[in-house]
């Protein structure tokens, strides 16, 4: 079975969980750009307000081909609780039939994960695919090593490795 992470990652944080998912899971990675500027306190804010409007925007890569994989993660910074724009963009683009979906999520702040995993789960099953597991993971405060070690926790807990053959 061939698993695919599928990630984007605005402070970071997602794109540490995506590489210890990856690590553990022997799993390829891809990391998408969102191509709009989103540093800084203004453009910030407007990012908030084009997740919760679900806007789309230009990404690269513009797709990916999920053809060769039987199982992909999908991981999302939470944005005024929806996910962000780049993955909303991501998943229209993409072919979802048949395929096995694990969907994660890191939030800064505290509150409820639920609105963002709703959200991807509605538009990847609409696409085909199938939901097998979702988590999430509060990252305010956390150093690098915090989250790879909340990562791991994950992997365990969840028993993640059986879903891919790791």
């Amino acid at each position: 079975m061939k698993t695919l992470i599928i990630y984007y990652s605005g402070s970071g944080s997602t794109k540490i969980m995506a590489r210890t998912l990856s690590m553990h899971l022997k799993a390829d990675i891809i990391g998408i750009k969102d191509l709009k500027n989103r540093e800084g306190f203004a453009n910030r804010l407007l990012s908030s307000i084009d997740a919760f409007r679900e806007s789309k925007t230009e990404i690269s890569p513009s797709k990916v081909d999920l053809t060769d994989y039987d199982l992909i993660y999908v991981g999302t910074p939470t944005w005024a609780n929806k996910p962000t724009p780049a993955i909303i963009t991501l998943i229209d683009r993409c072919n979802w039939k048949g395929k096995d979906v694990i969907l994660f999520t890191t939030m800064n702040k505290d509150g409820s994960d639920e609105p963002t995993i709703e959200r991807l789960e509605e538009k990847i099953s609409i696409r085909g695919g199938r939901i097998v597991e979702s988590f999430s993971l509060k990252t305010m405060d956390k150093s690098p090593e915090d989250i790879i070690n909340d990562t791991e926790g994950i992997i365990k807990t969840l028993v993640l490795k059986m879903y891919s053959g790791a």
